[in-house]
């Protein structure tokens, strides 16, 4: 077991991204085939759902915009990643970037960000550790004059992180996405952010403007290009310029992989990263099914 501020060695890592992946691949599976089991019991009719008729996964990853839709009804969608950046000569990875989000209602979903870990590699022990959570909610109020998908986020970090990872405050942020669809390949987005961060003991206000342009290459494959920002207010601007695709290997399976570089001194230099999420449906129903 890794303690928080615990440096990792590189042996370790490798370890410890092997153990994810083979839990993001088999995870999704066993819980699946559990809920389904529930639903349908042994000796029961049961008819299988064409998979043209499963709505799409739609995550808030890779990209950083988020979705301008929530998670369908009592499904739950989790996403997971690993980034390697390399900032001002400094070199980090962290995982596994969990955003967990459940629909409560057609156009409310909640969401919980588990704790990341961040591993500084060839730095000091204290400087890598568990960082912080979050919690909030999505409110879908799109679409728009019948096309333009809107929602707001809002949400407040915990600090729950290591010492040297964990902001050590209680940080509340707001999100405004948005989308549209060009046409049937085609369509671009953004979103809006305001964060209250907590930096050295103090408050550092951050506006994040984005932008993306999103191509369908097929039913289930998209590529992106996308520019975002952030503007503290103690502190020189970060913009950076980011690209990635993402691969829907069912219809709630979902692969991913992103690279982005910083455009300032201030922004990071590069960073590459891997993800991916799967949505399991009906939760509300199949708990129902396995305590009958």
């Amino acid at each position: 077991m890794w303690r928080p501020g615990q440096f990792l060695r590189a042996p370790e890592l490798t370890r410890m991204v092997a153990l994810v992946i083979v839990l993001c691949l088999a995870l999704p599976d066993l819980v699946e085939a559990e809920l389904r089991e529930a639903w349908n019991p042994v000796g029961s009719v049961s008819e299988t759902e064409p998979s043209d008729t499963i709505p799409a996964i739609v995550t808030d990853r890779p990209d950083v915009t988020d979705a301008a839709t929530v998670v369908p009804r009592e499904s739950l969608l989790v996403e997971n990643g690993a980034t390697f950046t390399r900032d001002h000569g400094k070199s980090l990875l962290d995982g596994t970037q969990s955003l967990i989000r459940f629909g409560v209602t057609p156009r409310t979903e909640l969401r919980l960000e588990v704790p990341d870990y961040v591993a500084a590699l060839g730095s000091t022990p204290d400087a890598s550790g568990f960082g912080d959570s979050s919690m909030g909610f999505k409110q879908q109020l799109g679409p728009l004059l019948g096309q333009v998908e809107l929602a707001v986020i809002a949400g407040v970090s915990l600090p729950t992180g290591a010492r040297g990872v964990s902001s050590g405050g209680y940080d509340p942020f707001v999100k405004l996405p948005w989308s549209l669809e060009l046409d049937r390949s085609w369509s671009i987005g953004g979103m809006l952010s305001f964060f209250w961060l907590t930096e050295a003991g103090r408050r550092n206000s951050t506006g994040q403007p984005t932008f993306y342009i999103e191509r369908q290459l097929t039913k289930a494959w998209d590529v992106f290009i996308e520019y975002a920002a952030d503007y503290p207010v103690h502190g020189g601007p970060r913009p950076i310029l980011h690209t990635g695709t993402a691969y829907r290997i069912t219809p709630r399976n979902q692969v991913d992989l992103h690279i982005g570089v910083g455009v300032s001194r201030a922004a990071p230099d590069f960073f590459v990263g891997i993800g991916y999420s799967f949505r399991l449906d009906h939760i509300r129903d199949a708990a129902a099914g396995r305590m009958r």
